[in-house]
């Protein structure tokens, strides 16, 4: 059971929530909190000053005062009219990331929130009803509204949701199914389920835990690579790490180092007289730790942000002031996923090369394309050419969306963070470079295969005989698309990390 209480949400415990293994449940400070800050709210709704979002208009209709007898029908109205979003569903983690966040932010208590209605949404993420949130449509300001709306929708009874069989149905029948009575909005409820970056913040989340993921996975295919190509272990020496002082390249080194330990290949060569080895091999802790800097920074923005309060306004329950401001905007998200994006961009374009050089017989003085038949057998041409193909999108995606802004709401959000575009591009670029570095060890597993009697480490070893238990040696051309799927998932399930038993992160 993981108790939300505001304040010490973790990423590993937002990845339990996301993959269904985990209950919540709302800690009962967090309650208290949500209790005092809706008694500001009911005092607001029952007064004549204006207060935004409780007794006014939104946005550009902020100065709109809305009769006092309007008040719940202003907040259905705006859970509808900002569903407005297009595009494929998100998928059922990240729904669920979206969801546990959002409470998350609500048992702060600055949202003015019902008690009742925040554990209705920690219940249908118990009971296994996710609504249907469409991919786009938010510009990560006035934080993630459109996504945030498509959800919320289906704790009043509208909108659509996959029930615990998986089955899109209408919400009002998800929550039926499940058990559960929909919600009757009060004064600024609408509002608080959907002021919020928590969207955005879910696919940061979720792709810094998966990049993290990928960096060791790097390790383990330039260890693989490096010693297919017959490379040296010397530019893993701790001391010239040291000397540079990044806490991620060092990380690396250790990890090629450990991984080649006691490799007979290595050992067969390690008076050949070679100076010094490509960058992609001699370099790879370099640039695989300046991912993992990229990946610290941002996973420090993910810690920040998945406890903090995102509302507009905010209550302060105990001045009884409620504020406007914005700390819906999702510039430190945005910002956070372009660098996940740069990072993993790093990582798949020196695995690229590598890869090159595997199949190139110039460059690593094995059969051409790793097999022995090249003219009749192409080998493993083509899968040199999928990385590369991947290596290029990456390089689109690491432009970054952060620096874009287009005005919405007739002017009144006049900058705009696009969060939730970085946030996707961040999950599309996990995607891809788990499928580059798929290809890196499909062609260093060939190469070590094809050094026999030759063996590589007892680390290494292990990782070649777990990839050989599902992907077997290329003796005869046949389809790489399957190898490459069944790699990638050894990658995506800590499988090949776990298999190695030196990788750190």
């Amino acid at each position: 059971m993981i108790l939300l209480d505001g304040h010490s949400l973790t990423l590993d415990a937002l990845v339990a929530i996301a993959d269904g293994r985990t209950p919540v449940a709302l800690a009962p400070q967090a309650l208290t909190r949500v209790r005092a800050a809706r008694d500001v709210v009911d005092r607001a709704a029952q007064g004549d000053a204006p207060v935004y979002g409780i007794n006014t208009g939104f946005g550009s209709f902020a100065d709109v005062k809305i009769p006092a007898d309007s008040l719940e029908r202003l907040q259905l109205n705006l859970l509808r009219s900002h569903a407005a979003g297009v595009g494929e569903p998100l998928p059922v983690p990240v729904v669920r990331a979206m969801m546990a966040l959002r409470a998350n932010v609500l048992a702060r208590g600055y949202s003015g929130i019902r008690a009742a209605t925040l554990e209705l949404l920690v219940e249908c993420l118990n009971r296994g009803v996710h609504p249907v949130v469409p991919a786009r449509g938010s510009v990560g300001a006035s934080g993630d509204l459109a996504p945030l709306a498509h959800l919320a929708l289906v704790l009043i009874g509208e909108g659509e949701a996959w029930d615990s069989r998986g089955v899109r149905v209408p919400g009002a029948s998800a929550l039926a199914q499940a058990g559960l009575t929909p919600a009757a909005l009060a004064p600024k409820e609408g509002l608080a389920l959907i002021n919020g970056t928590q969207a955005s913040t879910a696919l940061l989340g979720l792709a810094v835990a998966e990049a993290e993921r990928l960096a060791r996975a790097a390790d383990v295919a330039a260890a693989l690579s490096i010693d297919g190509l017959q490379g040296s272990m010397k530019p893993f020496d701790p001391r010239i790490h040291e000397a540079r002082g990044f806490a991620g390249q060092s990380i690396a080194a250790r990890n090629i180092a450990a991984l080649m330990a006691g490799s007979p290949i290595n050992a067969s060569h390690a008076n050949c007289g070679r100076v010094q080895d490509a960058y992609s091999m001699r370099c790879a802790a370099q640039v695989h730790g300046a991912a993992r800097e990229a990946l610290r920074f941002a996973r420090a923005i993910f810690d920040v942000e998945a406890n903090a309060a995102t509302d507009n306004p905010m209550v302060f329950a105990s001045e009884g002031d409620i504020v406007s401001g914005g700390n819906f905007h999702g510039a430190p998200v945005a910002l956070a996923a372009d660098v996940v994006c740069i990072g993993l961009t790093q990582l798949a374009t020196i695995s690229e090369r590598r890869s090159e050089r595997l199949v190139n017989p110039a460059l690593s003085g094995l059969p051409a394309f790793l097999t022995r038949h090249g003219g009749l057998q192409s080998g493993l041409m083509m899968a040199q050419v999928t990385a590369a193909a991947l290596a290029s999108e990456l390089k689109t995606l690491a432009h970054p969306a952060s620096v874009d802004t287009i005005p919405t709401s007739a002017n009144k959000e006049d900058h705009v963070s696009m969060s939730m575009a970085a946030g996707l591009k961040a999950r599309r670029a996990v995607e891809l470079t788990r499928h580059v570095l798929a290809v890196e060890l499909l062609c260093a597993c060939q190469a070590i295969d094809l050094l026999a009697p030759l063996t590589t480490s007892p680390a290494l070893a292990r990782v070649h005989d777990l990839i050989r238990d599902h992907v077997p040696t290329l003796d005869d051309d046949r389809p790489p698309s399957h190898d490459l799927a069944q790699i990638a998932e050894l990658i995506a399930s800590g499988a090949l990390e776990r298999a190695s038993a030196v990788v750190v992160n």
